[in-house]
Formats: C-alpha cells, structure tokens, sequence
C-alpha cells in the first residue's frame, strides 16, 4: 500500500510540475494580426480623427495615459489625408513615442486645413470664376502652406523609423503604376526608403485641388530613383486591402512572426477601418445631368469636382464588398469593423471645404457617428445596412479596444522589460517564478499526505 501511495505521488508530482513549471515566451505571441486603416478625403480626415481619438481614450482606461494607438496595430494603413493621419500617429518624437496622441488630430486639422485650402471670399463670384479657370490652367490650390508645414514636422524623418509597419499608397504618373510605401520596404529597400514628408505630399497631391509632387531617393549604389506622385486615392482611397495583403506577403516571405496563422486568414485578423463620410444617399449627381457634361462639368459642377468623387467613392466601395465578402465567408465578420457614414450632404461632402463652420461640423458628424447603430454594406445594394445585436459604433470600438488590449498583452513590446517574477530558462523560454514556487509548495504538501 505504502509502495502504491509513493508511485501515486510521483506521478502527481511530474503532473504538478509540468503544469506549474511550462515554459511561457517572455515575448508572447499573439493570435490575432491587427490592421487599422483610414481612407483619404482631404478635410473630412476629421471624422476618423474623431474616431480615433475617442479609441485611444478607451486604451488609455485600460492601459494607462501613455497607451498609443501604434501601440496596438501591427499595420497602420492610410491614403491621402490617411496617410497624414498615418504620419502623425507613427512617427517618432524626440522620446521615440508618437510625434501626435489621437486626441491632438482634430486640432492639427482645424489649425491647418483653412491654410491648406484658403477660403477667402469663397462665395464671391468673381473667386469663383478664377476657381473654375484655375481648374482648367493648374491646381486649385498652390500646395506652398501643405509643403512648408510637413518639412517642418517632419524634418529628415524616413519611413523605416516609424514606430509600427505603416502603408501609404500613392500614384506614379510618369509610370502609370501605384507606389506603395511602407515601414517594412524602407528597411529592405534603400531607394523606398523615402522622407515621410515626400510620402505625405505626394499621396496626398489629389488631382486638380494640389499640385503632383517630385521627389528623388538613392539606391545603396548612389543611383537616383526619381518619384513623380499624385494622390494615393487614384489607386487605393480605401486601403485596407492593401493593408491585408501586406501582411499576407509577410507571412509568406516567413516574415511575419507575431501571429501564427496562413494568407489571407481573417479569422486571425482583427480589422478597423474608417472612412471619411461619403454623399451616397444624397444621389448628387444623375445619369441625365452626367449626359450632357463635356470635359469642365466632369472636373467642375457646382462646386464639386465629379471624377474625382466618383473614382474614390468607387474605389473605397469595392475595397469594403470584397472584404466583407472575405470575413463573411470565413465566419469571422466580427473581426471586421468598418465604419463609414454615407450621408454627408453639403459643404461637409467636400474634400476642401475648410471654412470654421465647415470643420466644426466634420467634428460633430464624428461624434454624431459614435452614437450611430454599426453597419455593414449590403453586398446586394452597396448600402450600409444596421447590423441588429452589435450596438452602436462607440461600444463596437469599446469592445475593439478591449480586444486590442489583450492582444497587446499576449505579446508584449521589446522595449518592454521582462517583469520581475519572470525567470530565464536555459533555452531562452521564460516562466512565472511565483507560479513555479506556488506549484512546488502545493505539490509537496499533497505527497506529503499521500505519503502519510
């Protein structure tokens, strides 16, 4: 019996401490790969700033004041105006933390969307006889103010030291090709390793509102790679896609180690995109009136510049069909949020448009949109329908953060130290130093009873 009772407690000994003693990786590794993605629209990036402003207030409750949303996203993706976004909340300060907290994104607009786009006498008719002359001659607007004020913030900054994988997609005119630069290219790839200032000004150089940017890079050779760049929109207003697919490369290259999961797998996939606002329902335009427009009404009619609109609606649109039908079709659609409203009307549906009244207003559709039901577009219709059961988007992005906040606990950052009740193990694994005496003390105390 006595020779019974010390097998049992050996055995249950070897249980306990291979229970209490597993290995756990300081580093962690996650299980889902996480993706933000913001659209362009000019000043209308104020409603995602809106949105993410109101996120990071809710990772900062539970992670304290210093939680950043580079923090969190393994991918930032923005084009155009989300590219400036991307910018802002990526690139590095003097302490290596993101040069803007989320909050300070609408204040940066509403100082310097009224000298990007200069509103002075705006309804007069003579400015707006020159507006539809310059639309024909050159760019509505001179890009001096846009130019000057990023290579001032930014300075001498490149894309390889933003302080997650950034993508921000932009158009080669001389090409006919989109250019797509990101974090991860700028460190392999000397020539893609370009100023953020350029990245920033050349997707954002929409056609016919700014003039296209030109810029040069340097190979590892010395030899000058030339970029002639307009707006990111004209390939990718939405780049969420882009996004995905970036992170799919990754995986297949065997670089992407934080998440074990396959191509294109959105069931390990945590998504956020956000839109700029959209004229949908306000049917702006028709096939009668489009019928009869030549070459001006298509680049100018009443205020609005119609190709450009309907290029980016266009594009933005298919973006979200065809992801929706990829986390739809893997039963995951809950790891997709997207959030868009499609019901702007008025000055608030153009992109320059800064008049005081004007951005005041993208602030409060913003915030008017945190208390709207979550949508999801109708693959039939292209609407945005309410999703029953899911709330409002304000709980859909507490819910998002909450998820985001765990994730980020799974795998902590490098820069992070190894907490103090952590013990290295001979093969670099680390375990809980109190769960391992914890586990120790219990399992000697129960073969001590058995052995009694």
């Amino acid at each position: 019996m006595q020779q019974t009772n010390f097998f049992v407690a050996i055995t249950f000994l070897a249980v306990a401490l291979q229970f209490f003693l597993q290995p756990q990786l300081a580093s962690g590794q996650g299980k889902m790969a996480t993706v933000l993605s913001i659209d362009g629209g000019g000043v209308r990036g104020i409603i995602p700033g809106t949105l993410l402003g109101f996120l990071e207030s809710k990772l900062q409750e539970l992670d304290g004041a210093n939680a950043r949303l580079a923090d969190y996203f393994d991918v930032i993706a923005g084009t155009s105006t989300g590219g400036l976004v991307t910018t802002m909340i990526t690139a590095p300060n003097k302490d290596n933390r993101p040069m803007y907290a989320a909050k300070d994104i609408n204040n940066f607009y509403l100082e310097n969307c009224p000298k990007i786009f200069p509103q002075s006498s705006r309804n007069d008719y003579i400015t707006k006889v020159k507006s539809l002359f310059g639309k024909v001659t050159g760019p509505k607007y001179d890009g001096k103010y846009l130019k000057s004020m990023t290579k001032e913030l930014l300075g001498n900054i490149t894309i390889n030291q933003t302080l997650t994988d950034v993508i921000i997609p932009a158009f080669d005119i001389k090409r006919l090709q989109p250019v797509i630069f990101s974090t991860d290219d700028g460190k392999e790839n000397v020539s893609k390793n370009a100023l953020l200032s350029d990245i920033c000004l050349g997707t954002s150089a929409a056609p016919t509102f700014l003039p296209a940017h030109y810029f040069e890079t340097k190979d590892g050779d010395g030899k000058t790679r030339s970029f002639d760049l307009i707006d990111g929109g004209v390939a990718a207003n939405n780049p969420t896609l882009m996004a995905i697919t970036h992170i799919s490369k990754q995986i297949l290259m065997g670089k992407f180690k934080v998440v074990d999961m396959k191509p294109m797998e959105s069931s390990k996939m945590l998504v956020l995109s956000l839109g700029t606002g959209t004229p949908k329902l306000a049917e702006k335009y028709s096939a009668v009136e489009a019928s009869k427009w030549g070459l001006l009404s298509w680049v100018y009619e009443n205020g609005a510049t119609p190709i450009v609109d309907v290029y980016n609606d266009a594009s933005s649109d298919m973006v979200d069909i065809h992801i929706s039908t990829l986390f739809q079709s893997f039963d995951s659609k809950e790891n997709y949020l997207r959030i868009q409203d499609d019901t702007l009307t008025g000055d608030a549906s153009s992109a320059d448009i800064a008049t005081t009244e004007n951005l005041q207003k993208l602030v409060q559709i913003g915030n008017e949109l945190l208390k709207k039901p979550v949508s999801r577009v109708n693959l039939e219709t292209g609407r945005f329908d309410e999703v029953q059961g899911e709330g409002t988007n304000e709980a859909a992005l507490i819910r998002f953060a909450e998820l985001l906040s765990k994730e980020n606990k799974l795998r902590p950052a490098e820069s992070r130290p190894i907490p103090a009740y952590v013990v290295p193990t001979t093969n670099g694994e680390h375990v809980g130093r109190s769960r391992a005496v914890t586990g120790i003390f219990l399992a000697c105390i129960f073969v001590e009873l058995i052995l009694i």
